[in-house]
C-alpha cells in the first residue's frame, strides 16, 4: 500500500474510532488528518517512515479524500471552473470561461465509483440498473448529473455543474456586459409590473442566472413558489417557497414530477410563480397558471425568441390527446408578455441577444411577437417593439415610454 493510501486509511479509521460524521463536520476530519500527520511526522524521526514534503497540502488532500470529493475537490473549490465531467477514469474534463479542457486527473474504475456513492450519499438520490440515470444536488448546491455504464457507453459518465454566481441582480448583469443599461431597466420595471417573463437559451447560455437576477426585481412584499426538478435557483427574498421534483421510489411510485409541482403551488398563496426548467407537459399547467392572472417567470430551451414561443405552443401537446393547438397557441398569445434570449458567443461570454414582446395576436397559426431590443453588431439596441399589456405598467406606477427610452434605476 503506497505511503498516500495508508495515511487515507488512518484518517477513515481515526474517524470512525470518534464517531465524526464528515459531512456534518469536516472540521472535526481536518483535526484527525492533522493528528494522523503529525503522528507520521514523530514516526518518520525514527526512520521507519519516510518525511512529508508539505505537510499542510497533504492534510488538505486527506480531508478532499474523507469528506471531499478527493482528486475533485480542488476543482469544486475553483471558483472559475463551472462545470466538471468525467467520460472516463483517464478524461476529467472542466469549462472555464465556456471553453473546455482536458484536465491532468487519473481517476480508477473503483475511484469513481466510490466518488457517485459519496455524493449521492447526501441527497438521498439513488442510482441502479432500474434507475440509470440520477439528477440531484450536491451540498453546495451544485448539479450532479450520473448516467450509469449500460446507458453510457463504456463508463459511468459524471457531470458536475457548479452554480457559479457572479451575478444576483440585474445591476450586476450591466456591469458584466450581459445587459445594457437601458435594457436592464426595461426588464427590471416588467417584473414589477407583473408581466410574463419566459427567459430562453441553449445549455449553458446562463438561463438560470438570468432567471434569478430578474426574480431579484420582484418587489420584497410579494410571495414567491418556485418549482424545479432540481434545487438550482438562488433567489434573495424574504417569503419564497422552493420546491423540487422527486423519483420514484424502489417500488417504482411515489414520484412527484413538475405537473404536480406546478399545481400544487397554486394552493400555496403566491404572488409569483417560477418554474426553474420548462421541459414536457407541466408547460400546460404553467400556461393555465398564469392564465388564470398569476406573474410568473420561466425559462426554456430554445434558439431563439421565436423558437420559444413555438416551442411553448408545441410542449403542452404531451398533456393528452385531448388538448389541442387551437386552444394551446391562443393562450400562448395571450398569456406570455415577453421573451429574453441568452446565449454564449465563440469567446464564452454570455449575452442577452433579444428581447421579445409577445403582440396577443396569433397569424397563420404562429404566436405574433415584436422585438423591443436586439443585438447588432454587439450592442443592444431599441428596436420597434413594446409590450401590450401598458395598464400593467400604469398600474404599478411606472411610465412605459420612460423605461424604453432610457431613463433611470430610481423607481
Amino acid at each position: 500500500m503506497d505511503p498516500a493510501t495508508t495515511l487515507t486509511t488512518r484518517v477513515r479509521e481515526l474517524v470512525r474510532e470518534r464517531r465524526i460524521d464528515p459531512r456534518a463536520d469536516p472540521a472535526a476530519v481536518r483535526q484527525a488528518a492533522q493528528d494522523v500527520v503529525a503522528d507520521h511526522e514523530r514516526t518518520s524521526l525514527t526512520g521507519a517512515v519516510g518525511t512529508i514534503d508539505e505537510p499542510d497540502v497533504e492534510v488538505a488532500r486527506l480531508v478532499a479524500d474523507v469528506a471531499g470529493l478527493g482528486v475533485l475537490q480542488p476543482l469544486v473549490d475553483d471558483p472559475t471552473v463551472e462545470e466538471i465531467w468525467i467520460n472516463a477514469p483517464d478524461r476529467v474534463f472542466v469549462a472555464r470561461g465556456g471553453r473546455h479542457e482536458l484536465t491532468s486527473i487519473i481517476l480508477t474504475s473503483d475511484g469513481v465509483r466510490e466518488l457517485v456513492e459519496r455524493m449521492l450519499s447526501t441527497t438521498g438520490r439513488r442510482l441502479d440498473v432500474s434507475q440509470p440515470f440520477v439528477d440531484a444536488n450536491l451540498p453546495g448546491g451544485h448539479r450532479l448529473h450520473v448516467v450509469l455504464d449500460g446507458i453510457a457507453k463504456g463508463f459511468t459518465a459524471v457531470n458536475i455543474r457548479k452554480f457559479v454566481a457572479r451575478a444576483h441582480d440585474l445591476e450586476a448583469l450591466v456591469e458584466l456586459g450581459t445587459l445594457d443599461t437601458a435594457t436592464a431597466q426595461f426588464l427590471r420595471g416588467s417584473v414589477v409590473a407583473g408581466l410574463n417573463i419566459v427567459v430562453s437559451g441553449a445549455t449553458q447560455a446562463g438561463k438560470t442566472t438570468l432567471l434569478n437576477c430578474l426574480a431579484g426585481a420582484i418587489p420584497g412584499h410579494e410571495r414567491i413558489v418556485s418549482a424545479e426538478e432540481v434545487y438550482e435557483l438562488q433567489i434573495t427574498h424574504p417569503d419564497w417557497v422552493q420546491l423540487q421534483c422527486r423519483p420514484p421510489g424502489l417500488e417504482g411510485n411515489g414520484e412527484i414530477d413538475l405537473r404536480a409541482l406546478v399545481k400544487e403551488s397554486l394552493r400555496m398563496r403566491p404572488s409569483r410563480l417560477i418554474i426553474g426548467e420548462v421541459r414536457a407537459a407541466e408547460c400546460l399547467d404553467l400556461l393555465l397558471a398564469l392564465n388564470s392572472g398569476l406573474p410568473g417567470l420561466a425559462s426554456i430551451h430554445a434558439n431563439s425568441a421565436r423558437q420559444a414561443l413555438a416551442k411553448l405552443s408545441t410542449l403542452p401537446l404531451l398533456a393528452g390527446e385531448n388538448i389541442g393547438a387551437g386552444f394551446v397557441v391562443p393562450t400562448v398569445a395571450s398569456t406570455v408578455d415577453l421573451v429574453v434570449h441568452t446565449a454564449m458567443d465563440a469567446s464564452g461570454r454570455r449575452a442577452v441577444q433579444e428581447v421579445v414582446a409577445v403582440t396577443g395576436r396569433v397569424e397563420s397559426g404562429s404566436v405574433e411577437s415584436e422585438p423591443v431590443f436586439e443585438r447588432r453588431g454587439g450592442e443592444l439596441v431599441r428596436a420597434v417593439g413594446r409590450p401590450a399589456r401598458r395598464d400593467a405598467f400604469t398600474r404599478a406606477g411606472l411610465d412605459l415610454d420612460a423605461l424604453l427610452g432610457g431613463g433611470s434605476w430610481g423607481y
